[in-house]
């Protein structure tokens, strides 16, 4: 069993690559929830449903997020009722699109949610729905919410995660994270990481991806138990995220933004940090920091690269865990 903790684009690219190079019956992808939203009255999962569309190949290969051929009525339709919304009011909210087709992912969770289910049982259900044999489960089926601190009009402001990254396009100071509810949240999937022969952290953000999976209770304690088979993707390449604002929170927050900052943050886990070939020359760095280093091109351009870096992982958590034997 080969479990992956992923959150975000990255994170499900490389799913789609080591679904192509291993049984999909053998991977777990635990996901994060902590952007988990409500708009419209509907229960939106960004991660879950951005892995499960990845994994069927419906997944908009532009955006990265969505499903590919959408259209957008709905939304559109949206702007007749701004003039009349009363001040203070949070109804039809525009900034966060859904699409017509993906709208109908989210009635499904919000009916099965209100009929009692877990978010693991509906998850599993959307899964089987799109033909999917790989386990995608929720990091928690209880509620966990990443706030962001964030500088604005010259004072401090705490927000949900999607209104910094979408509604204010991720282009403001953060100045701190937490995790509400992770203290009293428990794991859905402890047992797959102890029973796993490879633990992979996806290359996703250190900090809002993978942050909210580390801070639920035991986590950490697991993963420490079995570091050596766990291997981690740098998401910083050449000092930079390939996308999102990972590079700028690591910085704002006081760490390095480099793979030697991720190094740090991983090492207390991972017994293997896998970075890109631009990144080569700090290899005696990364490995400074107690983790063995791989290099390899990370970089996602084509399926072929994906598959190759999925090899590349497995190989190096497979080696890793020779090391206590």
């Amino acid at each position: 069993m080969i479990t992956v903790l992923a959150g975000g684009i990255g994170a499900a690219r490389f799913l789609r690559g080591l679904l192509m190079t291993v049984d999909p019956s053998r991977v777990t992808a635990v996901v994060n929830t902590g952007d988990d939203t409500e708009l419209h009255g509907l229960s939106i999962s960004p991660d879950i449903d951005t892995v499960t569309y990845t994994a069927a190949g419906a997944i908009d290969p532009e955006r990265g997020w969505g499903l590919v051929d959408e259209s957008w009525t709905a939304m559109e339709n949206l702007a007749r009722y701004a003039a009349v919304r009363p001040a203070g009011s949070a109804a039809a909210p525009d900034w966060f699109n859904l699409g017509d087709r993906d709208l109908a992912t989210h009635f499904y969770r919000t009916a099965r949610l209100r009929e009692g289910a877990t978010l693991s049982e509906v998850t599993d259900e959307i899964a089987r729905a799109w033909g999917l044999a790989v386990r995608i489960v929720p990091m928690t089926d209880h509620r966990v919410r990443t706030m962001i601190d964030i500088v604005e009009d010259g004072g401090v402001t705490t927000v949900g995660f999607q209104e910094y990254f979408v509604k204010r396009r991720h282009a403001v100071p953060v100045t701190g994270i937490r995790f509400d509810g992770a203290n009293d949240a428990k794991p859905t999937f402890i047992e797959t990481i102890t029973s796993a022969e490879a633990v992979i952290i996806a290359p996703s953000n250190p900090l809002v991806s993978i942050g909210p999976i580390r801070a639920l209770d035991g986590v950490d304690h697991a993963l420490t138990a079995h570091r050596e088979r766990v291997v981690a993707i740098s998401p910083i390449v050449a000092g930079a995220a390939l996308k999102g604002p990972a590079d700028r929170m690591l910085a704002e927050l006081g760490f390095e933004a480099s793979v030697v900052g991720v190094a740090r943050m991983y090492a207390p886990v991972c017994g293997t940090l896998v970075i890109d070939e631009r990144d080569a020359a700090r290899r005696a760095e990364v490995e400074a920091c107690g983790v063995r280093c791989v290099v390899a091109d990370t970089v996602m351009r084509t399926p072929d690269v994906t598959r190759l870096l999925a090899d590349i992982t497995l190989t190096a958590a497979h080696e890793g865990a020779q090391h206590v034997r």
